[in-house]
């Protein structure tokens, strides 16, 4: 008989219930089963074992495995309604003491909630708290230092696709800790220019989707800068400052936060306390996502390969040529690094000037969002990295890039949507133009 999985959530926890052997081809199915329950913020599991009646070596295998992963999550992993031979196997196998037993699914659920303190350390008196549209983001200090954005290339080259080789900028990995645009890899320009498409950088490593037709984000994490390798751009926005805040919240919202939701709060926020807010603020967020909305462009904006009406490649007539929307959510329960730019259009920017501010920004043609607020956002899907917000941000950032599973890279869209997220926010005072 093979092992049957059927998952319930209670308060969070993933419940599972297994029915039949446990035996070496039934611990290889719950092995692949837990791929699709223990998410990147899956702190607990609670197994029910009532319909297991035969349990081997492989099993127990299984079991400690995932005992493992999750006690580097300071979680728990319970058993509930063992039966009397897996519980002798378990006795005599010397891992009757070693997995934690309970006598009821209640026993289990309590044990396995977050602890007291943990919930104080993000929500309380430390670290104050506000509550926007239902959701409660806890506020950390950062760094008073100012933060600018440096621009590099022409935004409208690339929405004209009137890109030359002459247009090519290169980036050193050490540049750019945090930064999106258009950009590619290779060994030249002429090599790279040709496959530019949708990049971001996180702490010295650069990920970019090829316009090569495969939709298949490449990557590179050096170890040292040599300066043998660069990062070729068509157009980039990076980050030159630190985090003057750290945001963090957690919901239990069905559908979870969206971005327009988030940076709507933060702006909100800083509109009503005491920081330096001129309309212009970039986030670095590590999140765990409910849904990613996503679209790319497709074709590398070189001038050769300009839309034949001359008008941008956004426009209505050019647009399904040049981008590719996957508007069904992806991506539940991994891990999301992102680094975006918002704009309130709503409020006062005149600390910028226009020619600086029509650097930064466009409106993509699906993704118009609010008529107050301009959001774009670049993001890297990562799988089993835990989510914990004790980590701090920046050495997170940076070792997930490393050492993360790979799993894709988008330009996200207004409406991507997250259940959790540590966040870290830079109050933007200039905008610096490399051309």
């Amino acid at each position: 008989m093979s092992i049957e999985i059927r998952l319930a959530n209670e308060d969070e926890i993933p419940v599972v219930t297994l029915t039949g052997r446990l035996d070496g081809f039934g611990a290889q199915q719950l092995d692949e089963g837990l791929k699709e329950i223990v998410r990147d913020d899956t702190r607990s599991v609670i197994f029910n074992l009532a319909g297991v009646n035969y349990l081997s070596s492989a099993g127990i295998r299984v079991l400690l495995g995932l005992k493992k992963k999750l006690k580097t999550r300071d979680g728990t992993l319970a058993l509930i309604n063992v039966q009397e031979f897996p519980k002798s196997v378990l006795e005599m196998a010397g891992f009757l003491k070693v997995l934690d037993i309970y006598p009821t699914l209640h026993d289990a659920e309590t044990a396995c909630r977050v602890k007291p303190h943990e919930e104080r350390l993000l929500f309380g008196v430390r670290y104050p708290s506000f509550v926007v549209d239902g959701i409660t983001y806890a506020v950390e200090p950062g760094s008073p230092k100012a933060a600018s954005l440096i621009v590099t290339g022409d935004l409208k080259k690339v929405l004209f696709s009137t890109i030359t080789a002459q247009d090519i900028r290169t980036l050193g990995f050490q540049e750019a800790d945090y930064s999106l645009g258009l950009g590619a890899l290779g060994k030249d320009t002429t090599d790279a220019m040709q496959l530019m498409g949708e990049m971001i950088t996180l702490h010295g490593s650069m990920v970019y989707v090829p316009t090569d037709g495969h939709y298949t984000p490449d990557f590179f994490s050096p170890v040292k800068e040599t300066g043998d390798v660069k990062i070729f751009t068509g157009f980039n926005v990076r980050l030159s400052g630190p985090f003057h805040e750290l945001f963090t919240f957690e919901t239990s919202q069905k559908n979870g936060v969206s971005l327009t939701e988030i940076y709507s709060a933060i702006m909100t926020l800083a509109r009503t306390r005491n920081v330096e807010f001129h309309g212009l603020i970039s986030l670095v967020i590590w999140g765990v996502v409910e849904g990613i909305i996503s679209s790319e462009i497709t074709h590398s904006p070189l001038r050769e390969r300009a839309p034949v009406n001359h008008q941008s490649i956004m426009d209505p007539e050019n647009y399904n040529e040049w981008n590719d929307t996957n508007r069904d959510p992806r991506y539940r329960g991994d891990t999301l690094v992102s680094f975006g730019i918002g704009i309130d259009l709503s409020g006062d920017l005149s600390a910028f000037s226009s020619e600086d501010l029509a650097a930064l920004y466009y409106v993509h043609p699906l993704n118009k969002g609010t008529a107050t607020m301009y959001l774009h956002n670049h993001g890297v899907v990562f799988r089993n990295t835990p989510y914990d917000p004790k980590f701090e941000l920046t050495r997170r950032v940076k070792t997930i890039a490393e050492e993360g599973e790979f799993v894709d890279m988008r330009h996200l869209m207004d409406e991507t949507r997250l259940r959790k997220a540590k966040i870290g926010v830079s109050y933007i005072t200039a905008i610096e133009r490399q051309e």
